[in-house]
């Protein structure tokens, strides 16, 4: 049988394989992209304040907002030491509304543990936006099981995004946290390894249910394939 193909997030449901932006630049053949995606049943984008220098976050903004009810928009902030203090977070966060052409963000992690800065402190922005419906779901990224706990017990956390792949496995423990607790687990890296990336792609689908990758790609005809993997035994 193949794996169960669709994963929720609070109101919102799409197929639990979703597109990676870190290489994606704001240009009109990016926007056609991300519209043809759209087309194609895509409901699941992932991109941060720093990729690709924020074209990637103006890229999606320019060619879908505004967004339909029915699409997420992952973005993450506070990468470099320094980026989780309270100041420095809210701004990246204003920009990349600024960029999304967005005043609501669907998913917003914590881009890494700052530090310099103690986790509650960095949450404690996030859960301001939250409180105030700007950000609907607080994900973290980059964590491990205690982190995650600490995390929760500042605002409600939704997903995870950690690196996991068929050659790098050490967060089995935080994949398993993830699918007992009903949070998402976002796995960076999702194509390392070997074998085929279609067989990568259903051996994560196939390893839990939580299990959302987001593979990068420019290309239609390969993130149609990707999609394909949805339908593998």
């Amino acid at each position: 049988m193949p794996p169960v193909r669709t994963a929720t997030l609070g109101d919102y449901s799409f197929d639990r394989i979703g597109l990676g932006t870190n290489r994606l630049t704001d240009t009109p053949e990016n926007h056609e992209f991300l519209r043809g995606a759209a087309r194609v049943g895509l409901r699941f984008i992932d991109t941060a304040h720093l990729y690709a220098g924020g074209e990637s976050e103006r890229a999606v903004g320019a060619a879908l907002a505004p967004f339909p009810d029915d699409l997420v928009v992952a973005t993450k902030g506070g990468y470099r030491p320094g980026s989780g203090r309270p100041d420095r977070l809210r701004a990246e966060l204003e920009e990349s509304f600024e960029r999304l052409r967005t005043d609501t963000i669907a998913l917003y992690y914590l881009h890494r543990v700052d530090p310099e800065v103690p986790l509650e402190e960095s949450l404690g922005v996030l859960r301001e936006y939250h409180d105030a419906g700007r950000i609907r779901h607080v994900g973290v990224s980059d964590v491990s099981v205690d982190q995650i706990e600490r995390a929760r017990a500042v605002v409600p956390i939704a997903a995870v995004q950690n690196e996991y792949n068929l050659a790098e496995r050490r967060y089995e423990d935080v994949v398993d946290f993830c699918e007992r607790e009903g949070l998402l687990f976002v796995p960076y890296y999702p194509l390392h390894g070997p074998g085929s990336t279609r067989d990568k792609l259903a051996w994560l689908l196939e390893r839990s249910p939580c299990i959302v990758p987001i593979p990068g790609t420019l290309s239609l005809e390969h993130l149609k394939a990707n999609l394909a993997a949805l339908e593998v035994a």
